[in-house]
């Protein structure tokens, strides 16, 4: 059985810095793409970052591009997402999710292919 958690979040003020990780379980995990999306309130979901399997494909929205960074550790069975110079508009709750196959910039950005999420974290950023 597939399994995500999140860590990570938490209240912090405008241009301060966060670290997210998310945490899979299972020998299968270095197998998968692994996404970052967030939900603002009353939003829908909004891609952030993907990573490949191998780490060697990343994409990122333009939003946070230059501000985030996505890696992933195939060892510890993580992929993390560090966050810098934080701005209110990043206030959202943060999912990681599963996607198999390949993944490219196209397709890396819809949620509706990524087929196991974790249960998010929150993230506030203050003005």
């Amino acid at each position: 059985q597939v399994q995500l958690v999140e860590s990570g979040g938490g209240l912090v003020q405008a241009g301060g810095s966060l670290r997210l990780s998310c945490a899979g379980s299972g020998r299968m995990f270095r197998g998968y793409n692994i996404g970052w999306f967030r939900q603002a309130l009353g939003k829908g979901y909004e891609f952030v970052a993907a990573i490949s399997k191998t780490g060697l494909s990343i994409f990122y929205d333009d939003s946070v591009k230059s501000r985030f960074t996505i890696s992933r550790d195939n060892v510890k069975n993580t992929v993390a997402l560090a966050m810098n110079s934080l701005k209110p508009e990043d206030t959202a709750v943060y999912y990681c999710a599963r996607r198999l196959g390949t993944i490219n910039s196209d397709n890396a950005k819809t949620s509706a292919m990524y087929d196991y999420w974790g249960q998010g974290t929150q993230v506030t950023v203050s003005s």
